[in-house]
């Protein structure tokens, strides 16, 4: 196989919303903290949504994003939690994969912490081929040939190689 076709993991990301409640967010910043053992990074509102009580500049979650070994080691805990197996509907025609995750303490070695009680969280998993960066590049900025993107299919194919998933089956 052409080396330049491989599908690798780019990055893991995950993500817990909070809202405007304050004190979930620090819960779900140690959650976050607990399990990757990185500090996470608030995201903020950006627009006003007066039915919302959300303003510009307001801390509504935070995240967390992994690359490399790190995203993939992490991504196999995760998918111990979803028993291995997850719909067709987790995977988008870009070929990258969100799921949540209802409890936390489903996931292999998190331990229950009372001051944090039951959260859950959002993962989002980007594929990639070799040669993706030139979509991110800053002088000569290409887009991805059709022939070189990642289907849908692709990357049902390459998690049930690689992670043994099961893709739509109960």
């Amino acid at each position: 196989m052409n080396s330049m076709r491989e599908i690798r993991i780019g990055k893991l990301t995950l993500n817990i919303g909070a809202g405007k409640d304050q004190v979930k967010l620090k819960k779900a910043e140690k959650l976050l903290k607990l399990i990757t053992g990185i500090t996470p990074v608030k995201t903020i509102t950006q627009k006003r949504i007066a039915g919302w009580g959300l303003r510009p500049g307001l801390p509504i979650g935070c995240k967390i994003t992994l690359r490399k070994k790190a995203a993939r080691e992490l991504f196999v805990r995760l998918l111990k939690a979803k028993e291995n197996k997850l719909p067709e509907s987790c995977f988008d025609d870009s070929g990258n994969i969100s799921f949540g995750i209802h409890e936390y303490i489903d996931i292999p070695d998190a331990k229950y912490d009372p001051e944090i009680g039951i959260i859950g969280l959002q993962t989002s998993i980007t594929l990639e081929r070799p040669g993706f960066r030139i979509k991110k590049r800053k002088l000569e900025k290409k887009k991805i040939p059709k022939t070189h993107k990642i289907s849908k299919q692709n990357a049902i194919d390459y998690f049930k190689k690689e992670f043994n998933v099961k893709v739509g089956e109960d």
